[in-house]
Formats: C-alpha cells, structure tokens, sequence
C-alpha cells in the first residue's frame, strides 16, 4: 500500500519548483520535476521535463498531467508509461551566472565588456 502524501494547494504552472515529487496514476513516485515546458507570453503549460527515477529526464505533455500541487504533480500516466517516454534529447543549451564568482577584476571586465559571467551548465 502507497502512502497518502500530502501535496498541498492546487498551484499554477508559473509557480511550479524544480524538485517537487512527480506521482503516477497509482500514486507512486515516479521521478521529480526538473523543468516545466510553457510558453509565459501567451500562457500556454506544454507539458514537464521530469527526472524519472532510474530513466533520466523524460518530457510529459501537459495532456498527460492531472493536476500540479505545491508539492506534488499527479500524472495520467502509469510509471511503465512514464518509463517508456522518449528520452530527453539535443535543445539549446542552459547557462548560469555564479553569483559567488562575480567578484574580481574579471568580473567587472566582463561586465564592462556586456558579457556577464556566464557559464554553460549542459
């Protein structure tokens, strides 16, 4: 028998956090959020990428997700159909800026320069 998590107030796509538990039809964790797919300017939710558990990350239409929670996202999908998703592959790549490296002179030349002190994540 599953235990009955409490996933707190439905939410909206927008507020959706990076880690929070990804549930199957059944209610078993399936994997976590690792990024949500939408378009913000014409507020459009295109599915999840989630990081299923032992498969990598796999993107989940939004057709196939029932409902977002603050801590929690049921799907429509059974953890076999999950599991079977295609695998998340190519996209553009993901940058970040370390805010504990901003410091130098460096820093303040790429900044000057309009580069910024960004690094490619993936």
């Amino acid at each position: 028998m599953l235990a009955v998590v409490d996933e707190g107030a439905p939410i909206s796509y927008e507020v959706l956090e990076k880690g929070v538990p990804v549930l199957a039809v059944d209610g078993e964790q399936v994997g976590n959020v690792y990024s949500v797919l939408a378009d913000a300017k014409e507020d459009i939710f295109h599915g999840l990428v989630v990081d299923v558990h032992g498969h990598g990350k796999r993107v989940v239409l939004a057709e196939d997700v029932a409902s977002l929670h603050e801590r929690g996202v049921d799907l429509k999908l059974g953890a076999e159909e999950v599991a079977a998703l295609p695998p998340l592959e190519g996209g553009a790549p993901v940058y970040d800026e370390d805010p504990g490296e901003s410091k130098g002179w460096e820093h303040w030349m790429r900044f000057v320069g309009l580069r910024g002190d960004w690094k490619r994540q993936h």
